[in-house]
């Protein structure tokens, strides 16, 4: 299983998971998660497993700062509805790295359903931005948006792009046009992967339920 280098050069993420403490699954709960494992999950990478990656990492960095954050601690919140354009892949790679499942997830342990993970994966939610993540402990929240307008495709792969999707492109098409795609994902991960014209990120107040003005790095979307 072979993933392009930058797959691994991306920013990773370090969680702290209290159900896997309390079941002695890893030593300290603590797990170490990569971009290529967000792709293994979804089965690909393109843009939106890029944006959804980095949305969640500096979310999770705007409400932990040096803390390590704690996964089953964080709810999601998307915009959209659960099967609305790329909605479902941005919440397998959230899910991924806070633990939040929909209604579906682990209902918890023993008759208090400890360390539940149900319903903190939550859709149609009324928020100014992609994502919204809120800390369960604390109620501090952040709001993200994402601007993948700000690493374009480029001439060549969008003249690629029909052919491949057509079926009419050749192997030596077909070869070139999966270099570009993945070379237009490193770019977001590896060239912009800090830059607050691709990820805005604002304070959500725990008494709102859209973006404030105050954002990270950035004053507007």
């Amino acid at each position: 299983m072979e993933h392009p280098e930058f797959h691994h050069e991306a920013p990773r993420l370090t969680v702290r998971d209290p159900l896997a403490a309390f079941l002695g699954s890893t030593r300290d709960g603590l797990f170490s998660y990569g971009y290529a494992d967000a792709v293994r999950l979804a089965g690909h990478s393109c843009p939106a497993v890029a944006g959804a990656w980095l949305m969640t990492l500096q979310g999770l960095s705007w409400l932990y700062g040096d803390e390590i954050p704690e996964r089953g601690g964080v709810e999601v919140h998307l915009r959209e509805a659960r099967d609305q354009g790329v909605t479902g892949v941005i919440a397998l790679v959230a899910g991924l790295a806070t633990g939040a499942a929909p209604e579906t997830g682990f209902g918890g342990v023993g008759p208090q359903g400890l360390f539940s993970r149900r319903g903190l994966l939550r859709f149609d939610a009324p928020i100014d931005g992609v994502m919204g993540l809120r800390r369960r402990d604390t109620g501090r929240g952040v709001i993200l948006d994402i601007d993948t307008n700000h690493t374009p495709p480029t001439p060549e792969l969008r003249a690629l792009t029909p052919l491949a999707l057509s079926g009419a492109a050749t192997p030596a098409e077909l070869a070139r046009f999966a270099e570009l795609w993945q070379e237009r994902v490193r770019r977001m991960l590896i060239d912009h992967a800090e830059d607050p014209k691709l990820i805005h990120i604002y304070d959500w107040p725990e008494s709102g339920h859209g973006s404030g003005p105050e954002a990270f790095g950035e004053e507007e979307a």
